[in-house]
C-alpha cells in the first residue's frame, strides 16, 4: 500500500520545478493531485498532470493569481469538488524570489514578495482548514532555510519564508482541535534547469559546503512533503523539516 492512496491533494505553484516535483512524488505514493498553476506556468503543469495520468493516476490543473484572497478561496474549494468533496492535503509552494537591495526597495517590491510568499498561504490555509475541518488534513508550507539564515537581496524573501515558519506553528496550534497538521519544509538549493551556468560560483561554494555535497532535487522536497502527509507523520505538526544537504549544520564562525 502506497503512503498517500485514498488522499486527494492541493499543491500550489506547480508549474515549476520544486512544485512538480511534490505533485508527482504524491501521485506516485497513490494521491489524486491538484496542480495549481499562474497562467503562464499552465504549460509545465499540464505536462506533469499528463505524466501522472499516463500512469494510471488522477490529475487536475488549476489557475489562479494567488495574491487574491477570493482565488486562493476558489482553487481551494474547485480541488475538493474535483476530489469528490474534500481535500486531505494542501501544500502551499507558490512563492517568489526577486532580488533587491534593501536600502533602495520600494513598498511595492516588499508587498509582491509578502502577498504572494505569506498572504496566500495564509488564505489558502484558512480555506483549506475549512474543508478538512471535521476529517482531518495535512497542511505543509514550503518556507527556505533563508528564513533562518539571510542572504543579500533577498531581505522581503527572508522574512517571508520567516513569517511562513511562524505561521504554520500558529495554524498548528489552533487547527489541531480540528484534526488538522500544519507544518513547514525549508529547502536548500534545489537544482533547476541551467542552474550551473547561471551561478556557478554559487553552486560550486554550495557543493563545497553541503556535507553531502550536492544540491538537491524537486523529488527531495516531494519526499518530505509525502511524509508529512502521510500517516507516518501522525503525530508530527507544528514542525519546521529542514532539506538542506546538512549545509545549515556547518559552522558560521
Amino acid at each position: 500500500m502506497r503512503l498517500l492512496d485514498g488522499q486527494v491533494a492541493l499543491v500550489t505553484g506547480a508549474g515549476g520545478g520544486i512544485g512538480r516535483g511534490i505533485a508527482l512524488r504524491f501521485a506516485e505514493e497513490g494521491a489524486a493531485v491538484a496542480l495549481h498553476c499562474r497562467t503562464a506556468a499552465a504549460g509545465p503543469a499540464r505536462e506533469a498532470a499528463a505524466r501522472i495520468e499516463e500512469s494510471g493516476g488522477r490529475a487536475v490543473v488549476l489557475r489562479g493569481d494567488l495574491t487574491d484572497e477570493d482565488a486562493c478561496r476558489r482553487v481551494v474549494g474547485e480541488a475538493a469538488e474535483w476530489g469528490g468533496g474534500g481535500l486531505d492535503a494542501l501544500v502551499n509552494n507558490a512563492g517568489v524570489q526577486p532580488t533587491q537591495e534593501l536600502p533602495g526597495m520600494t513598498a511595492g517590491e516588499w508587498r509582491a514578495v509578502v502577498d504572494t510568499n505569506l498572504s496566500s498561504v495564509f488564505a489558502c490555509t484558512q480555506a483549506a482548514a475549512e474543508v478538512m475541518r471535521g476529517r482531518g488534513g495535512s497542511v505543509t508550507h514550503i518556507a527556505s532555510i533563508e528564513g533562518r539564515q539571510p542572504a543579500a537581496l533577498h531581505a522581503h524573501y527572508s522574512a517571508s519564508k520567516a513569517a511562513v515558519v511562524m505561521h504554520a506553528r500558529a495554524a498548528a496550534l489552533e487547527y489541531g482541535a480540528w484534526g488538522i497538521r500544519v507544518n513547514t519544509v525549508s529547502p536548500g538549493l534545489i537544482h533547476r534547469d541551467r542552474l550551473e551556468e547561471a551561478w556557478p560560483e554559487g553552486v560550486r561554494r554550495w557543493r563545497a559546503a553541503a556535507p553531502l555535497g550536492r544540491l538537491g532535487r524537486p523529488e527531495d522536497v516531494g519526499d518530505a512533503c509525502v511524509f508529512l502527509a502521510s500517516r507516518l507523520a501522525s503525530w508530527v505538526t507544528g514542525h519546521d523539516l529542514v532539506v538542506d544537504g546538512g549545509v545549515t549544520a556547518r559552522p558560521t564562525w
